[in-house]
């Protein structure tokens, strides 16, 4: 098995990202149903699952949408064509809706025990559906655009996730039906909230009670159309292809790069119907009429809700102020070496800082910057922008920097989908202020995904680089919400590969190469096969061998018969991946050395961490930015970093071993690719990973190897490793998890 020709990927061996992708979103609903997880943080894993089906569709349906449009029916090695995956699609799909619109009305059943409820219109008194009408004439009519289409005036355009009212009317003694269009603006609350915006008008209602907008204006429509008899109304949605193929766009399209994502936000807008969805009750005349209109095929195009449309409005319940229903709040501890000390560059010289976020806080990386833009004797701050979010306090710092005279660089990925028109703005911002900004590699017209940021400083004993590396955004929203590992290093070859890294990505260097960093799209890939090869033969050669791999996504063929090929050599195999996965685990012959778990939870599991067994200690542990995904292999400037300091080792082994421990909301792949939760045997007790970095960062005090799977006949038991000793479990000073 040691070239492609003696292991051929098929239908039998490789999973279908796309259905791989719907079975990560089923484990999420699985969350909706978890007895241990408080009432609206299960809801607000139903408004999940609603948010991811909506990008799933923009972007993953519309390219199959778009490859049958093109006539393109070429095969992944999972076997399926375009027709066919949109049909398997299409059923799944249909069947993980129903089983969510259950979960969510169980939900809010559930909800009514605690007086928080969603109502209908319908089902209030009198007075209450007269304050709601005075609301909404005070507060919903100015803002609404009732257009007509007829003969005269063409149906409106309908945008992408755009909640609509469509309304059948006719005037008074006349037969013929009028079609009538409403947006429902973005500016007005999905859920209203009827103490806090409607009790004004009177009503008497409860502080947390909420009703659908659209609701609202469905039983108020006289008020919008005087003289007019309402036949029939019923809101719409409408998804649209949004995605922006920037990796094949031609060179000479890319020069203007700034030009070319302005105009692809523009199309977005009107990009091509992939779903139409109405309610199940929805008349055959008003659905054709939407289906004619929209020039959609009903049998692939339509889905039917039981409930209100759009789920992932349910996050607006996260408003409702009810700490007993939510998680109990947790506080992020702070490294050890930075508890005693407000000198950020001093606590780095005493030796690397590794952060596990969100258990340990990330504002030292933002303070990082700070000081960094204060600081006199730093002469120059380097970094790479993927996803800062809104009102970044590390964009604002590089700002400063640049207003103290700093020499300030920054490479602003603007082709991250769905933060381009944020990122523009961001890189606009940073021009106008003198900072040296960047998009990309001239020659390689991909994306820029790496996590890197340099401070270059003038000290006593001549010039040093401080560098940030990380498996996550420089983010401090998401740095709450996903898991994710950061490190402050001073070692010096890393400092040199980090400033080779920023001249590679402002400047003409297509030679360069490294001496400890792992980047893409040049060296990555071969670099990993070659510490599996390592290996392989030493399993071949009768050592115990062991690869522990943790990242979001595993789809890369090579890497994924590189896998295999570990499996049958001996090699013992701990894959936990989070969402997509196209390798089968556990199939005798192929993959029986092979484990593949998923854990989910509070937190979005998001580190990628890379472990080989038998590897020089040096290249033993890395983590970094990018998945085992062709996309991150092939077409990112990725960077994934060595773990070079022993104690940081012992720390991340730790982290594995905890995950690969865990039997609270962890699933496992069986031989049929199928996931099954992990259930805990008899007198076995609770291990819950993300509760326990909680309460340590660093997770268990246990050796990795307590962790192992099924050891062939002709492996060992593992040497005394001196990287996965044990260290004394040192637990925060303040948490409040329980």
């Amino acid at each position: 098995m040691s070239d492609r020709k003696k292991l051929r990927l098929n239908p039998d061996n490789f999973i279908n990202r796309e259905l791989s992708t719907l079975s990560f979103n089923r484990r999420v609903l699985a969350l909706a149903l978890e007895p241990s997880i408080p009432l609206l943080e299960r809801l607000k894993f139903v408004a999940i699952v609603g948010n991811n089906l909506d990008e799933f569709f923009m972007v993953r349906v519309a390219s199959y949408v778009q490859k049958m449009a093109l006539g393109l029916n070429t095969a992944r090695p999972d076997g399926y064509k375009p027709a066919p995956l949109l049909n398997q699609i299409r059923q799944e799909v249909t069947d993980m809706m129903g089983a969510q619109r259950r979960i969510m009305r169980d939900l809010l059943h559930e909800l009514e025990a605690y007086d928080v409820r969603i109502h209908r219109v319908n089902n209030l008194t009198d007075a209450q559906r007269e304050a709601i009408r005075q609301y909404f004439y005070s507060e919903v009519y100015p803002v609404l655009t009732p257009l007509a289409a007829d003969h005269a005036r063409p149906f409106p355009f309908i945008s992408n996730l755009s909640l609509n009212l469509a309304v059948s009317l006719k005037r008074r003694g006349s037969k013929e039906l009028e079609f009538v269009r409403i947006k429902v603006p973005k500016t007005l609350p999905r859920l209203v909230n009827l103490g806090r915006d409607v009790g004004r008008y009177g009503g008497d209602f409860s502080p947390d009670h909420f009703v659908w907008i659209e609701d609202i204006i469905a039983h108020n429509l006289d008020l919008l159309f005087a003289g007019m008899e309402i036949i029939e109304n019923y809101p719409f949605r409408v998804t649209r292809n949004a995605d922006i193929d920037y990796e094949h766009e031609q060179e000479d399209e890319l020069r203007d790069l700034l030009s070319v994502i302005e105009d692809s936000l523009r199309e977005r807008r009107f990009g091509s119907v992939v779903r139409l969805s109405v309610p199940a009750d929805i008349s055959p005349i008003m659905l054709n009429r939407l289906t004619d209109e929209l020039q959609v095929d009903r049998d692939s195009v339509v889905y039917t809700v039981d409930g209100a449309l759009g789920s992932s409005s349910l996050f607006e319940m996260m408003s409702v102020d009810r700490p007993e229903l939510k998680y109990p709040p947790h506080v992020p501890r702070v490294p050890e070496q930075l508890q005693h000390t407000s000198d950020i560059f001093a606590a780095i010289r005493q030796g690397d800082i590794l952060f596990h976020h969100p258990y340990d806080s990330f504002v030292p990386v933002e303070e990082f910057f700070r000081q960094a833009a204060k600081d006199p004797a730093v002469l120059a701050i380097k970094a790479t922008l993927y996803r800062v979010g809104k009102d970044s306090a590390i964009v604002q710092a590089l700002l400063d920097a640049r207003e103290n005279d700093k020499q300030v660089a920054v490479l602003v990925e603007l082709k991250a989908r769905f933060d381009e028109e944020n990122n523009l703005e961001w890189a606009r911002q940073l021009e106008r202020s003198g900072v040296h900004v960047t998009y990309g590699v001239e020659e390689l017209p991909v994306k820029t995904h790496a996590k890197i940021s340099l401070v270059v400083r003038r000290e006593a004993d001549g010039v040093r680089r401080y560098v940030h590396l990380g498996t996550g955004n420089y983010n401090a929203s998401t740095a709450r919400l996903y898991t994710d590992l950061g490190l402050f290093t001073l070692q010096p070859e890393i400092g040199v590969d980090a400033t080779k890294i920023f001249n590679r990505l402002t400047g003409y260097a297509p030679e360069t190469s490294y001496n400890r960093l792992l980047v893409a799209p040049e060296f990555l890939q071969k670099s990993l096969i070659a510490l599996i090869d390592n290996e392989i033969e030493a399993a071949k050669a009768g050592k115990f061998a062991r690869l522990v791999f943790k990242m979001n996504q595993l789809e890369e063929d090579v890497m994924v018969r590189k896998l295999y090929q570990a499996s049958a050599a001996g090699v013992q195999v701990d894959l936990i991946v989070r969402g997509i996965c196209c390798l089968r685990a556990g199939v005798p012959g192929l993959s029986e050395n092979i484990r593949v778990r998923s854990i989910l939870g509070r937190f979005l599991e998001h580190p990628r961490l890379y472990y080989f067994h038998n590897a020089p200690p040096e290249q033993k542990l890395y983590a970094g930015s990018a998945d085992l995904m062709r996309r991150n292999l092939r077409n990112r400037v990725e960077v994934v970093f060595p773990v070079l300091e022993k104690r940081l080792r012992k720390r991340i082994l730790r982290i594995l071993a905890t995950d690969l421990k865990s039997n609270a909301l962890a699933w496992e792949m069986d031989a049929d690719g199928q996931y099954q939760r992990v259930e805990r045997a008899d007198g076995e007790p609770l291990v819950d990973s993300q509760m326990i970095f909680m309460r340590d960062s660093a997770g268990l005090n246990i050796d990795l190897h307590e962790t192992g799977i099924r050891q062939r006949a002709s492996t060992v038991a593992p040497d005394a490793e001196p990287d996965t000793e044990t260290e004394t479990n040192q637990q925060p000073e303040e948490t409040d998890a329980p």
